[in-house]
């Protein structure tokens, strides 16, 4: 037989047809890949001399899912569903192979590629590898016969918690749920994959009984059905809030799971249809594709990075700690400076703290912790022991005269290649730079809390930061396991000032007798992890007032503080951390807070403003009108360009609805004319803050969108 193809290579071996995948990087089941592969089965097929057939992968995956860009092409719901009937045609020729197919999971198995072992006939996986099926992440459903396929293997509530949830399981758990039918260490899997052939060839298994399709013991009967179904639909529709896969899911398992299997791979291919061509499935596609692509700029794509590998942290406070343990995480070296051996004693115990929940999960012993610690951590009180670091990351006071002498005496102490990264939140970059003798060499390395858990890392440009230094943090920050966004030097830089736009609404609506309450619900029905009192209350109202402060000083008054802001900052009332602030929280449930209550009491009644029910969509149309509005000015002046990143942005950083696709592709959806007729109408009731953007005015006139595509 032919044993020569691009993605799949094929070796005899008494009798058995061995066919490798191999499609970098991930095994991911293109168009070409699957041609490949339905060719070398049917040589396999063929051939009489080969009796069974064993498929595995090359590298670190079996096959890692669908081709995800494919899914973008589709056109309309038609087309969708004829690809997908057309992609059972291919899972069912394998699963009815007139030849035992054994799947040798050497690797991640994930989506396609786990319905495509779900065909084989036996499964054996190495220790430790993942199963799943994570479309649910993307807006799907598995689309390959897996909402069929798997309940009848593992049974209907594992397989509808797999799903509903995309959460892998390791190949030990598969094992005890009988997914796959042997686990077994690496060098062991060709040979218990032969060994599972021989069976097959001594007619001990045959592979007609062991279809998916031709089992039906592991499903319920019909009252259990019912029940199982009514139980789900109920948790399921509590979680899953804007997002409409899980449902869907549910409905394939409800109108599935029958005795006649073609019928159901053709509800499933219903479903996927409905899905695929949604909003939601295309926003959280995009997003999936433009996270892959963050930080890819034309101005770097050229430049080789350095690979830093001993990495100073300058600061044991919370955020330094939680960038130690990224570091550490991620096999750099460290070096730990804080200004005495107390605060070193302290900052290495929160170190330690940072990896409980790891410690917890059982992903980490704390033997093993301890020996990273002794090999990979050092710590001292003397800047002049950082001269053989390759990168500074600094996250001390946030006082410019403290940082700026750090860095010249650290100009002094290390290499001129060394890159010196800051994780200021709110003081200009640029200005920091400015007593360097190098200032290319200074870049804004700003994390988020608690940095080891938070995805995003916001990369600003001060004016004169070389395309190197942009380039190797870049990288840095993929090497962390961060979703690297790049952007320019300016007040708040892009995702502080951006989140200011998208709450900063709030107060306009209360001072006209909105109630707090119902903007809190508005915002949380839209999709928000909380609404804008309790994330002012988190990070405290005073640190909110100071930045506002500072918008208006460096960015014009259109910032101006609202009276009613000053009013509320002068309660003292700032948040959690002194027991009140929009809530009260010293009894330790939290309740409004009544002296805040009054402020806006004794405001409203000095402006005869009484107070007023508005409608939910309008409270979101006043918030995210605003958000849109501020995201237009930033563009307009630079701090960044690209729509993609400013959206993944406040997706990783805030917590905005990643199916909404981000604030820019709300704002297309939306329409800018409609849009900007919001602001204007905006700006008449509530004054300067809400003024259309000359971009969004000029984008609504043209009929353009934020996204080309």
């Amino acid at each position: 037989m032919k044993t020569d193809f691009k993605t799949v290579q094929v070796a005899i071996e008494d009798g058995v047809a061995v066919f490798t995948m191999n499609n970098p990087p991930v095994n991911q089941l293109s168009d070409y890949f699957i041609k490949d592969l339905v060719a070398a089965f049917e040589e396999a097929w063929k051939d009489d001399q080969v009796y069974a057939i064993v498929l595995t992968g090359e590298g670190k995956n079996f096959v890692a899912g669908a081709d995800i860009t494919q899914l973008q092409k589709m056109k309309n719901r038609d087309e969708a569903f004829g690809l997908v009937m057309e992609g059972h045609k291919f899972y069912n020729a394998i699963e009815l192979s007139p030849k035992p197919v054994i799947a040798a999971i050497n690797g991640n198995c994930l989506g396609g590629g786990l319905e495509l072992a779900m065909c084989c006939h036996y499964r054996v996986a190495v220790k430790g590898v993942s199963l799943g099926l994570p479309e649910v992440s993307l807006g799907l459903l598995p689309g390959g016969g897996g909402t069929q396929r798997l309940p009848r293997i593992i049974g209907l509530p594992n397989a509808a918690q797999m799903m509903t949830t995309g959460k892998p399981i390791k190949a030990e758990v598969a094992f005890v749920r009988g997914l796959v039918d042997e686990v077994c260490a690496p060098d062991k899997l060709l040979k218990k994959a032969f060994g599972a052939a021989k069976m097959f060839k001594a007619r001990m298994y045959n592979q007609k009984v062991r279809t998916a399709r031709n089992t039906f013991y592991r499903l319920p009967s019909f009252n259990e059905k019912l029940h199982f179904m009514n139980y789900i639909r109920a948790m399921v529709g509590a979680q899953s809030k804007g997002y409409i896969a899980p449902g869907k899911i549910l409905d394939c398992l409800d109108k599935g799971l029958s005795a006649d299997f073609e019928a159901d791979l053709k509800v499933e291919a219903n479903g996927f249809a409905d899905l695929v061509t949604s909003a939601v499935a295309k926003n959280l596609i995009g997003m999936f594709l433009n996270t892959r692509s963050a930080g890819r700029l034309p101005r770097i794509k050229d430049l080789k990075p350095a690979k830093p590998m001993k990495v100073a942290q300058l600061g044991g406070g919370v955020m330094g700690c939680g960038i130690v343990h990224l570091l550490l995480a991620n096999g750099f070296e460290c070096v730990l400076w804080d200004i005495n051996d107390a605060a070193l004693a302290k900052g290495v115990e929160s170190v330690k703290k940072t990896f409980a929940f790891m410690i917890k999960k059982k992903k980490m012993k704390p033997a093993d912790l301890d020996k990273l610690l002794a090999e990979k951590l050092t710590t001292t009180t003397k800047l002049e022991d950082l001269g053989d670091v390759d990168l500074v990351i600094e996250a001390v006071l946030e006082n410019m005269k403290v940082k700026q002498e750090i860095w010249l005496t650290l100009e002094k102490t290390c290499r001129p290649d060394v890159i010196f990264g800051t994780n200021t939140s709110a003081l200009p970059i640029t200005e920091m730079a400015s007593v360097l003798k190098d200032p290319g060499r200074m870049i804004g390395l700003h994390f988020f809390n608690p940095a080891e858990r938070m995805q995003l890392l916001e990369i600003i440009c001060a004016q004169q930061t070389s395309d190197q230094t942009l380039a190797t943090s870049v990288d840095f920050g993929r090497r962390i396991k961060k979703v690297p966004i790049v952007v320019n030097d300016g007040p708040g830089f892009y995702v502080s000032r951006q989140l200011g736009g998208l709450m900063g609404g709030s107060v306009f609506l209360v001072a006209d007798g909105v109630s707090g309450e119902a903007i809190e619900k508005a915002m949380m029905n839209f999709g928000m992890p909380m609404g804008p009192a309790t994330l002012a209350d988190l990070t405290g109202i005073d640190i909110n007032y100071h930045v506002n402060q500072t918008f208006a000083r460096e960015l014009g008054d259109r910032y101006t503080v609202h009276p009613l802001t000053e009013a509320i900052y002068n309660l003292g009332d700032y948040g959690r951390k002194t027991g009140r602030g929009y809530m009260d929280y010293t009894s330790g449930k939290p309740v409004p807070n009544p002296r805040l209550q009054q402020v806006v009491a004794d405001y409203l009644k000095a402006n005869n403003v009484a107070p007023k029910d508005m409608p939910e969509q309008e409270i979101i149309d006043a918030m995210l009108g605003l958000a849109i509005n501020e995201a237009a000015l930033m563009i307009e002046q630079g701090i960044c360009d690209r729509p993609a990143d400013m959206d993944l942005a406040m997706i990783y950083g805030t917590g905005f609805p990643p199916y909404r696709g981000g604030i820019l592709r709300y704002a297309d959806t939306w329409g800018l004319k409609n849009v900007y007729e919001t602001l204007v109408k905006l700006e008449g009731r509530y004054g300067k803050r809400f003024a259309p953007a000359k971009l969004i005015k000029d984008m609504a006139e043209k009929g353009e969108t934020f996204y080309k595509e």
